[in-house]
């Protein structure tokens, strides 16, 4: 799996989760729509870190709750 799909998946549980929308998330992160369209449908193969502190301040969480998923194991992860 690469990155930018475990960020996507992690942003789908933490909607779930947190019972909120994805335009929620966009108003609350600062992330414009079509970027976000673009991390979920992954159409974006390199999502910066600075987009990941941005997802996580629109959850109201550090970037460190974002990050401690298994999913972001290095095991499960294809690194280039």
């Amino acid at each position: 799996m690469t990155v930018n799909d475990a960020v996507a998946k992690r942003i789908s549980a933490l909607l779930i989760q947190k019972q909120m929308t994805q335009y929620r998330l966009e108003q609350s992160s600062g992330i414009q729509h079509g970027s976000m369209a673009c991390i979920m449908n992954g159409r974006n193969k390199t999502v910066t870190l600075s987009t990941v502190i941005m997802l996580a301040h629109g959850f109201g969480m550090t970037l460190q709750e974002f990050l401690n998923d298994e999913i972001f194991d290095y095991d499960n992860l294809e690194v280039e």
